[in-house]
């Protein structure tokens, strides 16, 4: 089996601003993201703020005041589910060629523990089959 490398990976930094930003629950500038006291530097922040607005991840929410100077506050493009749903099928897709997705789907049934969440998890995935079949077929 041959790994690709995703185009785009993302860092601890990266997330580590995103989970500030999603936290918030507002648009935050870069001087309050580094206000945050997780050890990041303007610089830092400023780098990770232009590479995270060039994938789409984060988004300019205004141009606002600080102190007497204008500058960008910052949002989340996506919420923490769909960022992280999205980096799943990323990383889904460099395996495809070995790992089908129903193999993926029954691998995950089989470490589920709960036996009534696994057939709950079943009911729903049979619901959104139907769904799915029904609609985009």
């Amino acid at each position: 089996m041959i790994l690709k490398k995703p185009y785009e990976k993302i860092t601890h930094r990266d997330l580590d601003i995103l989970n500030i930003l999603w936290n918030a629950g507002k648009p935050m500038t870069a001087s309050e993201i580094v206000a945050t006291g997780n050890g990041l530097t303007t610089n830092t922040v400023q780098a990770v703020l232009r590479k995270l607005l060039k994938q789409k991840w984060i988004e300019i929410a205004d141009i606002v005041y600080s102190g007497t100077v204008l500058c960008r506050s910052y949002r989340p493009a996506m919420t923490a589910r769909d960022f992280a749903l999205t980096q799943l099928a990323d990383e889904f897709k460099q395996l495809q060629e070995e790992v089908t997705t129903s193999s993926l789907v029954a691998t995950l049934l089989d470490n589920e523990p709960d036996a009534q969440k696994r057939a709950k998890e079943i009911q729903q995935l049979e619901q959104l089959l139907a769904d799915y079949k029904k609609n985009r077929l």
